[in-house]
């Protein structure tokens, strides 16, 4: 079987963008290591212990890597968390402080709202209907 293990995410610094996805959207800390002495390190977050998909937050380094933080995907959502709860998940984004981007709604492929992180990257947080894992994004 395959699936998508990882997905890079350019972040400015490792220690802020983990606490921010461990405090603020309640990610897991998988993996945390030294790579190199300049400080490069193999830092992989996820939505839960046992989800599949990964972030791999990568150290923006350079000025073509830093303009790309927050706005990978050119401003489209770029970035899809699945919840079984999407009230309770959506109330505790929302007392986390998280910019909520436009209002709850429902779609064929379930409920969704579109968050940004502290980083300005787009995210939908959608509860499935019947299992449907697309978006319209």
């Amino acid at each position: 079987m395959r699936h998508l293990g990882l997905v890079t995410l350019v972040v400015p610094e490792y220690d802020e963008a983990i606490a921010y996805y461990t405090d603020t959207l309640g990610f897991v800390l998988r993996e945390d290591t030294l790579l190199a002495p300049d400080g490069k390190r193999w830092v992989v977050m996820a939505p839960s212990p046992t989800a599949e998909t990964g972030l791999l937050l990568a150290r923006a380094v350079g000025e073509r890597q830093r303009s790309r933080v927050g706005d990978q995907t050119g401003g489209r959502v770029g970035f899809f968390l699945h919840t079984e709860d999407f009230d309770a998940e959506l109330s505790r984004l929302t007392e986390s402080g998280v910019t909520i981007e436009e209002p709850p709604r429902a779609e064929r492929y379930g409920r969704v709202v579109v968050f940004a992180d502290r980083y300005g990257n787009r995210w939908d947080l959608i509860q499935p209907a019947h299992g449907d894992g697309s978006s319209s994004a």
